[in-house]
């Protein structure tokens, strides 16, 4: 996949780098083993450098997003693709916003962005661990098409019976990591957490610069958790790769039987010692996620921001990816939301759906580009997919064209040897889902059909609807048909709903910001 690197010319500054000492892990490599001796986050610190909002050079990395085009039922009546509980798009989207920019299109991720918010999806009542919603009505960017709303509600699970957690933070204090909005905010997130876990729960820290250290052993006592992560400075090269392998290693060590066994890798994923490229750190990703231990990865700061290394981490690893741009967002992602975040209630999560070109000439679906599956890996189990956390939900947007359409769709030629005939159906689509139990080897599979019904669009379709627009609007998509920020905050603000949390609030005034900045006010 290409990659783009955003890059703009800032303010210089002077960064100062001071000499490095190398923790000794008891005369151990970090790759093959952790010593049982517990190095203070002091004898890990280095000198503190410049870097961040006032480096000369914005280096942040987003991945290249192919927004697909409208597929014609009749020849390709499959869509197939991994579920995506990640939101990091959405709060570095609000980064931008607040600091007076317009993201660049590429870091407008439209599905992370839905999913960034909470839906009034019923409760599972059944044996599986997730309820399926389904929704019709007309399209609120293209009157002439159609938008189908498929919405994932995971059970929900009180504090208390949530399974005993083995947690290992892996922290990177690497001089990059040394501005405000890193690891001081890094510091305060993970105090957060530690504030409100259970004696049942275990933490271990392992930091990472230019080497890789175990600070803090596997402990309940929140006096040291909080401790240690009070001693952690900023300084030296970044050893990614070292990091996590130690991080797994702790992990396996210490793993709880049926309970959540979980690395929490927090950085700006600025990794350059050692395993640093993209494809080495996924490959090792990939190889430690068969222990059973599922990542959460936390990225902070900006400048040198490499989101695209991040997301693959957490999509190849069990996992899920969160950006944190202040401490609101903190306490949301490790406290409101800690069970969809740490706890997983189904993994590797696929969506299948068949259209029937009886009733639909073409579609698309609205995001989710890197989260595209060929359709046989559907029935794949040992193809790797999503996780749903307790609590999250997750909303998947189809953009359809009526079969009758005069609108024209590129399709390709007529064949001569083989012809598809359509059966007789009210159906719309058929939506199947696979999902294994986190300790689970094989798939269950779950089918709904949608007649061709359309309705009033609920509260939930139409907020939903309404970030979609957003997303499309920043990205200047090409599908965004008659889609305008006047009418986004007009739906937005009509299917607020509750909002006790005031996300949807914020999200409103975000769209009248982003309408400023893109000068179309009026």
């Amino acid at each position: 996949m290409k990659q783009w690197i955003w890059i703009s010319v800032g303010v210089l500054s002077v960064v100062v780098i001071g000499c490095v000492s190398t923790p000794r892990l008891g005369g151990r490599s970090p790759a093959d083993g952790y010593s049982r001796e517990v190095y203070s986050a002091q004898f890990m610190a280095m000198p503190k450098a410049s870097v961040g909002r006032g480096v000369a050079f914005n280096t942040e990395q987003y991945d290249k997003i192919d927004e697909p085009g409208f597929k014609t039922a009749l020849e390709n009546p499959l869509s197939t693709f991994s579920i995506d509980v990640d939101t990091a798009s959405y709060a570095n989207v609000r980064r931008f916003l607040n600091d007076g920019r317009l993201p660049p299109p590429d870091a407008v991720r439209i599905e992370e962005m839905i999913n960034y918010f909470s839906y009034d999806y019923p409760q599972p009542d059944g044996k599986d661990p997730f309820s399926v919603s389904m929704e019709l009505a007309q399209c609120p960017w293209n009157k002439e098409h159609q938008l189908a709303m498929i919405g994932l509600q995971g059970q929900r699970v009180e504090l208390g019976e949530l399974p005993p957690n083995n947690l290992v933070f892996l922290l990177d204090v690497s001089g990059s990591m040394n501005n405000y909005d890193k690891l001081p905010l890094l510091k305060k997130a993970m105090q957060l957490l530690a504030d409100n876990l259970r004696p049942t729960d275990k933490v271990s820290i392992v930091v990472y610069a230019g080497a890789a250290g175990l600070v803090l052993e596997p402990t309940s006592d929140k006096g040291e958790i909080l401790e240690a992560i009070d001693r952690l400075q900023a300084g030296g090269s970044t050893a990614g790769g070292a990091g996590i392998k130690l991080a797994y290693q702790v992990a396996q060590d210490n793993l709880i039987k049926n309970g959540n066994n979980r690395v929490i890798l927090a950085t700006d994923g600025d990794f350059n010692v050692g395993a640093s490229s993209d494809g080495e750190l996924v490959r090792l990703i990939e190889e430690k996620r068969e222990s059973g231990v599922f990542l959460t990865v936390l990225g902070f700061g900006s400048g040198n921001l490499k989101d695209s290394k991040m997301e693959k981490l957490a999509d190849k690893g069990n996992g899920n990816y969160a950006y944190i741009d202040d401490i609101l967002e903190a306490k949301k992602v490790l406290v409101s939301e800690m069970g969809g975040t740490l706890v997983t209630i189904a993994k590797d999560v696929k969506i299948q759906v068949e259209f029937n070109p009886a009733q639909v000439k073409a579609y698309r679906l609205v995001g989710y580009e890197n989260r595209m599956l060929a359709n046989e890996d559907f029935d794949d189990d040992k193809k790797d997919a999503g996780e749903l956390g307790a609590g999250h939900t997750v909303t998947a947007l189809y953009e359809i064209i009526p079969a009758g359409s005069p609108e024209p769709v590129h399709a390709a030629g007529t064949l001569v040897y083989q012809k598809s005939e359509v059966v007789p159906s009210d159906d719309l689509m058929t939506v199947k889902l696979r999902y294994k139990r986190p300790d689970g080897d094989t798939s269950k599979l779950i089918s709904h059909s949608v007649k061709m019904q359309s309705s009033a669009p609920s509260e939930n379709l139409r907020f939903a609807s309404a970030v979609a627009e957003f997303g499309m609007l920043l990205r200047d998509s090409e599908h965004k048909g008659d889609a305008s920020f006047k009418e986004t905050v007009r739906r937005a603000k009509a299917a607020k709903g509750q909002d006790e949390e005031g996300y949807r609030a914020e999200f409103i005034r975000l769209l009248e910001k982003a309408q400023l900045l893109d000068g179309s006010a009026f």
